[in-house]
């Protein structure tokens, strides 16, 4: 009986032991390195084909856009091909955790909160969050949204500084989705009053129910765009920083701007 306890209480420890380097092994696991994207012949990459300009679907139901076409850029200057991982806002940071994609291109606005978990690159593009609403609706300022409800997709910049408002201005009904394209349907059909999203893009070419044209009522700030990359893999993310600066400098980054979102790029601060 006592060898039985003896070795059951190896046993134990040693199941310990194993699911203790079993919780270890996605810490110790090297992330994957420029050579090693190469060497595996294709790069993965977590994008969003529910946010125009950026991501959507064209005629024939391919992936397009101007982060589609980043993308596919980044895989041109590695010599391998791009294979795409379709997420939504809230399920880029997992898909770079779970190390499902070496990057993640989809409109990854630069945030303290979320560089604690992943690393950005330098910015690529950018964009003012704002709210909108119909050109018959009065909303200059937070003030306004009280008794109104706001719709966000979740995840967002602006899903943060709304929430926030939301909390110092009771009476400010916040209702979340899990995609721009949910969103946006919301709106045209009415079921909110107000959203928060870009300065540009498909909301703006619509109608509400009421056949009032959307327009912005007002700036909540200015967002980065980065490209996202596993936390710790300097390798990669000194690459991405040097492809960028170079598509920068050689105007490729204000070509697709001018393409895709019919204007030029803000000014692109580094860091």
């Amino acid at each position: 009986m006592r060898n039985f306890l003896k070795q059951a209480s190896a046993g134990a420890m040693l199941a310990g032991l194993v699911l203790a380097l079993s919780a270890l092994l996605p810490s110790m696991a090297s992330a994957q390195t420029v050579d090693q994207i190469i060497s595996r012949g294709k790069l993965l990459v977590a994008i969003d084909t529910t946010t125009p300009p950026y991501g959507f679907l064209d005629a024939n139901l391919k992936p397009t856009g101007f982060d589609i076409e980043v993308a596919y850029k980044m895989g041109e200057a590695l010599g391998v091909p791009v294979e795409f991982v379709t997420v939504t806002s809230p399920g880029r940071i997992p898909a770079l955790l779970t190390k499902q994609v070496d990057a993640v291109i989809s409109i990854f606005s630069i945030t303290p909160a979320r560089a604690i978990q992943i690393d950005y690159s330098i910015p690529y593009a950018g964009q003012s969050a704002v709210v909108i609403a119909p050109k018959s609706t009065a909303i200059k300022g937070v003030a306004d949204l009280v008794g109104k409800k706001v719709g966000l997709t979740r995840g967002t910049g602006e899903d943060g500084l709304l929430t926030a408002a939301a909390a110092a201005n009771p009476g400010i009904e916040i209702l979340r989705f899990d995609d721009y394209s949910s969103l946006l349907q919301a709106m045209v059909s009415g079921q909110i009053d107000a959203m928060g999203g870009g300065d540009y893009g498909e909301i703006y070419l619509k109608k509400a129910r009421s056949g009032d044209a959307f327009e912005q009522k007002y700036i909540l700030k200015t967002f980065y765009f980065g490209i996202g990359v596993a936390k710790g893999n300097e390798n990669l993310r000194q690459w991405v920083n040097t492809w960028l600066f170079t598509m920068k400098t050689d105007g490729i980054l204000e070509q697709l701007s001018m393409k895709y979102r019919n204007q030029p790029l803000p000014p692109l601060p580094v860091f």
